[in-house]
C-alpha cells in the first residue's frame, strides 16, 4: 500500500511541479500574487484536449497550450502594468474572464474526454511498453529537465537578471534603466505559459479536461513552494527550481497519505478545505521557526 502511495505521489508530483515552477516565477521572483493561475491552468487543458480530440499531434497540442498560457500572461501583464490595476484584482479579472473563454475553446462543453486518444504519455507508453504511471513520470521529468535548464539559462541572462531585479526592487531597477513594465509582463508570460503547460499535462494524464480543474491550483502551487523552502531554505535559483519537484512530491504525498491511509477522517469532498488548512500551516512554519530562534537566543542571554 505504501509503495502505491509513493508511486502515485511521484507521478502526481512530477506533473504538478511544472505548475509550481510557474507560480514561483510570479510569487517569488516578481513578488506578485497572481491568481490568474486558476483560469490559466484549465486553459492549457482545454487547448490540449480540443486539439487532441480533433486529431492534432499531442506534442503540438501541448506546445500550443504553453503558447496560449503565454498570451494570457501577456494580457494579465498589460492589465497590471498599463492599466495600473493591482495584481490581485488583475488575477481576479483574468480567472473570471478565462472561465468563459475556456468554455468557448471547449465548444461549450464542461469537459472533454481523451479516452482512446493519443497523448504525450501514451505515445511514450506504446513505444517503450512501460506502465502508465512510469510513462507519466518519465515524460514529466523530461519536460521538467527541459523547462528548468531553459529557465536557469534565461534567469542568468541580461533580461533574466533584469526580471529578478525588478522583483527585488522595482524602483531601483527603474532608476537603473530597466523597463519594469516589460519585465513584469515577461514574467507573467513565462509563469502563465508554464501553468498552462501543466494544465495540458494533467489533462492528458487524467484522460479528460474539465472547466473546473483549475480550482485550488494556486493553493497547490504555493504549498509546494513553501514546503520546500522550509525543508531547504536559502538555495540558489537553479537548486530552488529543481527542489520544487521535491516540494510538489511532498505535498502530494501528505495528501495521498491522509486520503489512502486514513490518518485523518477526511472525505474527498473536504480535500480542498484540508489543502487550504495545510497551506496555512506551512505558511506559518517560517514565522514559528523565527519565534523559536528568538526565544532560544533570549533564554541564552
Amino acid at each position: 500500500m505504501m509503495i502505491d502511495v509513493l508511486t502515485s505521489s511521484m507521478t502526481q508530483g512530477t506533473v504538478w511541479a511544472v505548475m509550481a515552477i510557474g507560480v514561483y516565477i510570479t510569487f517569488r521572483l516578481l513578488d506578485i500574487p497572481d491568481l490568474s493561475a486558476e483560469g490559466v491552468f484549465p486553459l492549457g487543458g482545454a487547448i490540449a484536449a480540443i486539439m487532441i480530440s480533433s486529431g492534432i499531434n499531442p506534442i503540438i497540442a501541448t506546445l500550443l497550450s504553453f503558447v496560449g498560457g503565454c498570451l494570457a500572461g501577456a494580457l494579465a501583464g498589460w492589465i497590471h502594468t498599463q492599466l495600473n490595476i493591482p495584481p490581485l484584482i488583475t488575477g481576479i479579472l483574468m480567472l473570471t474572464g478565462l472561465y468563459s473563454i475556456n468554455l468557448h475553446i471547449m465548444a461549450g462543453r464542461p469537459n472533454i474526454s481523451l479516452l482512446g486518444q493519443d497523448t504525450i504519455y501514451s505515445l511514450f507508453q506504446n513505444h517503450f511498453a512501460f506502465s502508465k504511471n512510469v510513462s507519466v513520470t518519465i515524460v514529466s521529468l523530461l519536460i521538467l529537465v527541459i523547462v528548468i535548464l531553459l529557465l536557469v539559462a534565461f534567469l542568468h541572462s541580461e533580461i533574466g537578471l533584469g526580471l529578478r531585479a525588478t522583483g527585488d526592487n522595482d524602483r531601483m531597477s527603474q532608476a537603473n534603466g530597466i523597463n519594469i513594465a516589460a519585465m513584469k509582463t515577461l514574467g507573467y508570460m513565462v509563469s502563465n505559459g508554464l501553468i498552462a503547460l501543466s494544465g495540458a499535462m494533467v489533462a492528458q494524464k487524467d484522460g479528460f479536461s474539465d472547466i473546473s480543474m483549475g480550482i485550488g491550483t494556486i493553493v497547490i502551487g504555493l504549498a509546494s513552494i513553501v514546503v520546500v523552502e522550509v525543508i531547504l531554505p536559502n538555495k540558489s535559483i537553479g537548486v530552488r527550481l529543481v527542489s520544487l519537484i521535491l516540494g510538489s512530491f511532498v505535498y502530494r504525498f501528505i495528501i495521498d497519505m491522509i486520503l489512502n491511509q486514513g490518518l485523518i477522517d477526511i472525505q474527498p469532498t473536504d480535500l480542498r478545505l484540508f489543502s487550504a488548512i495545510l497551506l496555512g500551516f506551512v505558511l506559518y512554519l517560517p514565522e514559528f521557526q523565527k519565534g523559536h530562534k528568538r526565544r532560544r537566543s533570549q533564554s541564552k542571554a
